[in-house]
Order: C-alpha cells, then sequence, then structure tokens
C-alpha cells in the first residue's frame, strides 16, 4: 500500500552512510544532509496529479521521473499435504535527486559506483504449521548492477541475487529468486487478470492535499508454483500471489498517524483491496477507499464509506511492545450486496522489527464468514508514528 514512503527513507539513512561524502555540483556534503535533502525536498520530481496513461508491459518497469517506487508481492502458498506458507517480497527505489541534476560522487569523476538510486528489499516468510515467521532486508545502490529496474531484454527488478524476472516479453510470467540464511523461495508466477487500476484510473489519492497521491495498479490473481526452503528443508508449494506497484513524489498527508492495508483473495475468484488512514486524531481519512475485482477481471471502486473495518482482538509485541490489531470484522457494500467477511491472522507474530526505526506488522490471514480466502495485511504506525516521515 502507502508502505514505501517510511521504508524508502529507512534504506536513505542505511545506504547514504554507506556512500560516505557524496558532492553534487557544489562541494562535498555530509551523509546527513543527502538523508535530509532527499527526505524534504521533492523539487524535480514528478508529481501524481492526474490520472495516469498505462501501457503495459511498459509500466510493470521503473518510473525515474518519480522521487519513490514499489515492487511488492505477497502469496499464500501450500504443499499437496496442506502444509500452509504466506511470504511477502519487496523490491522499493529511492531516488537521491531528480533526472535532471543526479548527484555524483566526490570529485564527480565517472564510475560504475556512481548512483542516485537507492534500492531496499524485503524478504519474509510465514510458517504457519512450524508457528515461525522469518525476516530479511537488504539495502543497496543502482549503480555497478547491483540493484535496479529493466525493462530490456524483459522485465526484471533486482536488488544483488534477490529478484523478480519475466519469463517472456509480455511479463504475463515470472518469476521470484530469493534466499536468506535460514529460507528462501523459488516461485513461478502466472498472471490470471489483467493490472487493477486504484482510485481514477490508477490515480490514488491519500489526502485532499494537492499531490498527496500515487499512481497504484495491482495483479490481484497470480497463479503461482514451485518450492519454499526452510531450514534447509525444501517444500513443493502451489497457491496465488498478489502484486502491487506504485509510484509517486508526494503521499500521506501531514496528520496521518499510519495505516491498515489489506490484499485479500477470495474463494470465488473475487479480490479485494480496502484500506484506512489511520490520523493523529483518531479519525480515519476519507480520501483513500478500496477495489473490488470481479472474477471476469472487472473493477469497482469503493468508497471509504463503502466499508468498515472493525478491530476484534488484538497483539502486543514481545520485539516492539506495539499493541497491534489481530482480527477485523469487515462490512462492504460491494454494489450487489452487503457482504461481511471476517479476517484472521494465521500467525500472530508477523512483525518485521528491528529495521532501523520502522517497525510494522505484515502478514497472511485468513477470511471467513460471508466469503472464504486467504489474504495479506499490513499494518503501521502502532510501533512508531507515520507522522513526518518524509
Amino acid at each position: 500500500m502507502w508502505r514505501w514512503t517510511v521504508l524508502a527513507l529507512l534504506a536513505l539513512v542505511i545506504i547514504v552512510f554507506g556512500f560516505s561524502l557524496m558532492d553534487t555540483g557544489g562541494g562535498t556534503i555530509s551523509a546527513e544532509a543527502v538523508l535530509a535533502g532527499a527526505a524534504a525536498d521533492t523539487g524535480g520530481f514528478a508529481q501524481a496529479t492526474d490520472p495516469y496513461a498505462w501501457s503495459f508491459p511498459a509500466d510493470f518497469g521503473a518510473h525515474p521521473a518519480f522521487q519513490t517506487e514499489w515492487w511488492y508481492y505477497t502469496g499464500n502458498l501450500k504443499t499437496a499435504d496442506g502444509r500452509h506458507f504466506g511470504y511477502q517480497f519487496t523490491i522499493f527505489r529511492r531516488a537521491l535527486a531528480p533526472p535532471s541534476s543526479p548527484v555524483t560522487l566526490t570529485g564527480g569523476a565517472a564510475s560504475e559506483w556512481r548512483a542516485d538510486q537507492i534500492y531496499m528489499a524485503h524478504f519474509a516468510l510465514s510458517d504457519v504449521a512450524g508457528g515461525r515467521y522469518f525476516h530479511q532486508q537488504r539495502f543497496s545502490r543502482g549503480g555497478a548492477g547491483l540493484a535496479g529496474a529493466a525493462l530490456e531484454p524483459v522485465y526484471r527488478v533486482w536488488l544483488e541475487d534477490w529478484q523478480v524476472v519475466a519469463l517472456e516479453p509480455a511479463a504475463r510470467r515470472t518469476r521470484i529468486y530469493a534466499h536468506a540464511d535460514d529460507f528462501g523461495v523459488e516461485l513461478v508466477m502466472d498472471q490470471l487478470k489483467p493490472p487493477a487500476l486504484h482510485g481514477d484510473n490508477g490515480l490514488s489519492p491519500k489526502s485532499d492535499e494537492p499531490g498527496s497521491a500515487s499512481y497504484y495498479y495491482s495483479l490481484t490473481r497470480l497463479k503461482t508454483a514451485g518450492e519454499i526452503v526452510v531450514n534447509g528443508e525444501t517444500f513443493q508449494v502451489s497457491g496465488a500471489s498478489w502484486k502491487d506497484h506504485e509510484f509517486s513524489t508526494s503521499a500521506l498527508g501531514a496528520d496521518a498517524q499510519g495505516w491498515d492495508w489489506f490484499g485479500l483473495q477470495l474463494d470465488d475468484n473475487r479480490e479485494l483491496m480496502l484500506g484506512q488512514i489511520r490520523m493523529t486524531d483518531g479519525s480515519r481519512e476519507p480520501a483513500f477507499g478500496g477495489l473490488l475485482v470481479e472474477a471476469d477481471g472487472s473493477t469497482r471502486y469503493l468508497s471509504a464509506e463503502d466499508f468498515s473495518i472493525e478491530t476484534t482482538a488484538t497483539w502486543t509485541s514481545p520485539h516492539t511492545g506495539a499493541v497491534y490489531p489481530a482480527g477485523w470484522n469487515i462490512a462492504i457494500n460491494t454494489g450487489a450486496e452487503q457482504l461481511e467477511i471476517n479476517l484472521t491472522p494465521l500467525l500472530a507474530d508477523q512483525e518485521l522489527h528491528g529495521g532501523g526505526g520502522v517497525d510494522y506488522w505484515e502478514g497472511a490471514v485468513a477470511i471467513s464468514g460471508g466469503a472464504a480466502g486467504y489474504g495479506y495485511a499490513e499494518l503501521t504506525g502502532y510501533a512508531q508514528a507515520m507522522t513526518g516521515r518524509f
């Protein structure tokens, strides 16, 4: 959802310090100054203000005119005997400077290490039967081939050997490869539905402030098969994945505390994206809504008034002390019916923590009630407020 706004800044903190001193054309400056400038100055970057003219597969790739971008994949997968796994794999891009004024290394010398883009990846796995949650993150600069996003010869987004790569030019078939210390995935995904455009033809507002929006589409049903490795043991799995791709320069409003986001895949071959931005005064931002994707791929926009989200349980993190929602009743007016569903985390502890100041909960959930299925939830602003993060 809006995860890139704060996580990209986290990447910036870590990677910029690895750059030592940098030069922007007017003398050397400290890493702290680079961070502050990149976080606050959006001059020279494109803004999400009008509906976007989409073209696929070209728009699967990078959009360097915008400051921040991410490619996000989650999935619920099972073995033949029903052992359940959830996974999250996300690559973030953050620009240090707009394309018209690239950042250069000290001295300005040409170098393959020179980079004006920072990349970060988050990789997590939920082993439901084993009661274990694994997560790891990586950071790199977009230089010397270490990380990047490309369309030639095919769509590919990577950070070192973690990558998503298309298996044919139209990029309707893709492969995820990621291995960490104790866990890994090698999965092939087949696109079953066309891109679902959020908001107004992909222009997704986050408040009524000018430019407080992003360009946002999802591939809500990706048939998935492959293998998962946990502590050296390999499992053959299949199921469904979800892809989000979002890019922008400004997003959350100034008074946003955090957000609750849900990507839900129903067993009747429909999908729901639902979310709420929680404000510092306890209210809900009315500008952001949701999306219903029908079985045939057609979509229906859901305004904030079309659905309600009620917390039914909480969980207290032993890592951060944050108190997160841990169950929800959601009522949705789909236009054709009043759908009421219940969401339950498949594991209580699916918190990505210890990431240098931004801790959040992102995990697999089960759907019951008026519909069945599985999905993913993302919860931020419970361990640390998102206010003023960018």
